[in-house]
C-alpha cells in the first residue's frame, strides 16, 4: 500500500514539474497562440514527445480548442503524442535506398531492438522510423541515428552502429 502511496506522489510530483515547465515555455512566447507550433517544438523537445497534459495546459492558457492543438500535433510528422526513444533510428526508403537494399537494413533493425518500425523500445532507448529520402541517395542505403548520417549500410553493420548508442 505504502508503495502506490509513493506512486502516486511521485505522479503528483511529476505533473505539477511538467505544469511548471509547460507555463515557462509559453511565457517564453507571451502566451502567444500564433506561436503554437514552436511551442509544440519545444515541449516534444522537453519530453521527446508531446504528453496529452501538456497539450491540454496548452490548449487551456491559449484557449484554441484541445481537437485544434491535436490537429497540428498529429498532422506534422516530426511531432509524436507517443513516448519516444533517446535515440531516433531513421532508415531512409527512398528510390535509390530502396534499391540498395534498404528494406534489409530495416529488417535488421526491427530484429536488433525488437520492434517494428514506428515503435519504441520497451526500455525507451530507441523509437525506429522509416523516412522517404534522407538527401544523401550517393551513400545510400543509409541508416540516421541522432542526426549520425551510416552510409552504405549493409544487415552485418546495424550491430555495431545501435552498439554505439547502448
Amino acid at each position: 500500500m505504502s508503495e502506490n502511496i509513493t506512486n502516486l506522489k511521485k505522479d503528483a510530483v511529476s505533473k505539477a514539474e511538467m505544469k511548471k515547465k509547460i507555463t515557462e515555455i509559453l511565457k517564453n512566447y507571451n502566451n502567444d497562440r500564433s506561436q503554437l507550433i514552436s511551442i509544440l517544438q519545444d515541449i516534444q523537445s522537453e519530453y521527446r514527445y508531446l504528453p496529452r497534459e501538456a497539450l491540454k495546459q496548452v490548449s487551456k492558457v491559449l484557449e484554441i480548442p484541445l481537437t485544434q492543438v491535436y490537429g497540428v500535433a498529429t498532422f506534422f510528422r516530426s511531432f509524436s503524442i507517443e513516448p519516444r526513444g533517446k535515440h531516433t533510428v531513421h532508415v531512409c526508403t527512398g528510390t535509390a535506398c530502396h534499391v540498395r537494399g534498404s528494406l534489409r537494413i530495416l529488417e535488421e533493425m526491427e530484429r536488433e531492438l525488437g520492434i517494428p518500425r514506428g515503435k519504441t523500445t520497451a526500455d525507451s532507448k530507441f523509437t525506429l522510423e522509416t523516412v522517404n529520402c534522407v538527401g544523401a541517395c550517393a551513400l545510400g542505403p543509409i541508416a540516421v541515428v541522432d542526426g549520425e548520417y551510416n552510409g552504405q549500410m549493409t544487415p552485418d553493420k546495424v550491430k555495431s552502429v545501435l552498439e554505439k548508442y547502448r
